[in-house]
């Protein structure tokens, strides 16, 4: 794949691969140990694909943009230093759940009075600290319940309207659990791809070629929108992340097929 002019990266964590980093020790072992990975095998960088319960914020870590819960800091840290050892050239890639990004806009962490999900808008920390470094962000819009969107409906996943809405607030920015104090900056369009399952089987909210097409459509091009009302045009959008290969293999090639013949310009 490197030798057709892919990009091949470690990816870390998934359904199953709970990883936290609750302490300097862990910190350095992430590091050496991925580093060795990477070395032994000449890779380009690392995706960071931490779900469950791998990142949760301590009672009282309330902002985003200063981060006090040891499992984030770490991480962040981390992935700094494999960054500056790399250089500029190392890809960085991330693939959270809507849990821990747009489920910020309306609640984070265990809230200022405690109570709420910790892991809620978990992931905003990282991506925020980690922005300038960040290579594509691809939220998985699948195995989501219904989210808010920054026209205060909820939006569910299956439809054009969901990948839309998710994908606006990531290119418009957003208070962060409504406070518009901590607002959450929106990342470049070439750093945001969509996330999708290739198939029924490969996840719930699978979204139809047609539907897939409506949301790029209106996301690059403002063409075919629906209800949702976006706040720009982004025809540098970078495109679009499914699970998996495998699945679209089973499917008879569906997403890829249907992703090669869409029409950016």
């Amino acid at each position: 794949k490197q030798a057709a002019g892919k990009k091949v990266l470690i990816s870390i964590g998934g359904q199953n691969g709970q990883v936290q980093l609750a302490t300097t020790t862990a910190r350095d072992t992430f590091v050496s140990s991925v580093s060795k990975i990477i070395d032994e095998y000449g890779l380009d960088g690392l995706d960071i694909d931490f779900e469950g319960h791998s990142l949760s914020l301590q009672t009282g870590d309330t902002d985003f943009r200063n981060p006090t819960t040891p499992v984030v800091v770490n991480l962040i840290q981390a992935v700094k230093t494999l960054k500056a050892k790399y250089g500029p050239g190392f890809v960085l890639t991330m693939a959270p759940e809507t849990f821990f990004v747009q489920l910020g806009y309306q609640y984070y962490g265990s809230g200022p009075w405690g109570g709420q999900d910790p892991r809620a808008g978990a992931y905003l920390p990282v991506i925020h600290a980690l922005r300038d470094d960040l290579t594509l962000l691809h939220v998985q819009d699948y195995n989501s319940g219904s989210i808010m969107g920054l026209d205060n409906q909820y939006h569910s996943m299956g439809g054009a309207d969901f990948h839309i809405a998710m994908t606006d607030m990531l290119l418009t920015g957003f208070p962060v659990a409504g406070n518009t104090d901590r607002f959450f900056p929106p990342l470049r369009p070439e750093q945001v791809a969509i996330g999708l399952p290739a198939s029924t089987q490969a996840g719930n909210g699978h979204t139809t070629p047609t539907e897939v097409n409506k949301a790029l459509d209106c996301l690059t091009k403002k063409q075919n929108c629906g209800t949702y009302t976006t706040h720009g045009t982004w025809p540098a959008l970078r495109g679009l992340m499914t699970w998996s290969i495998n699945w679209d293999r089973y499917n008879q090639g569906e997403f890829s097929r249907n992703f090669d013949a869409y029409t950016w310009n």
